[in-house]
């Protein structure tokens, strides 16, 4: 069961054994109906954040591609496995009706997870820009650099909106538990998506 107040602290629900509850299970295949949150077929990259059903990509590249491909805004979100504002913001403000429809059908959601300790592909391992010497050797590495190298900081959550040509549509927010506040600045930088 959902539990607002404590909701943060215990890893997220799409890393239960059960996601959708007890005896629950989702389909496995996508049903296509005519509602505009749902797809045939998962495009490349991508999976459905549980319980909630948001389309989502774990790889800029990937995202952004289909961001191209559909014509929407980005959503870019720096978030973190162990960071506790990234779990309060999806279980008490992207679950509210009204950011949880921006979510699933107006933006592409791109979730970069700074503390993936998955290694990545050999052809992927590239140098530090930030600590000469070292190379970016897990997936992690190379978000966090993103975030710290492009935006100037290295917090989570930290959620960018941007354009097909990876321009900011309004300026990046933190944590920002108002969901009226988070709603309003979803719209307003959506509004200058062209």
């Amino acid at each position: 069961a959902p539990l607002n107040l404590i909701s943060a602290f215990p890893p997220p629900q799409n890393y239960s054994e059960s996601p959708y509850g007890v005896g629950y299970q989702k389909a496995s295949s996508v049903s296509v109906s005519k509602s505009n949150d749902s797809h045939a077929t998962l495009p490349d990259g991508a999976h459905l954040m549980a319980p909630h059903n948001i389309l989502a990509f774990n790889d800029y590249d990937k995202g952004l591609a289909y961001a191209k491909q559909v014509n929407k805004p980005v959503l870019i979100d720096f978030t973190g496995h162990a960071c506790v504002n990234c779990r309060k913001m999806e279980q008490n403000v992207w679950v509210k009706e009204k950011v949880l429809s921006v979510l699933k059908n107006e933006v592409i959601l791109i979730s970069l997870y700074v503390d993936d300790k998955r290694a990545l592909e050999d052809d992927e391992i590239v140098a530090s820009k930030l600590r000469p010497g070292k190379k970016l050797r897990y997936i992690g590495q190379k978000w966090s650099e993103l975030q710290t190298i492009k935006y100037k900081t290295n917090s989570q959550p930290y959620y960018v909106l941007m354009d097909l040509n990876e321009e900011n549509l309004i300026d990046p927010v933190a944590y920002t538990p108002e969901v009226d506040k988070y709603y309003n600045w979803l719209k307003k930088g959506i509004s200058s998506f062209k």
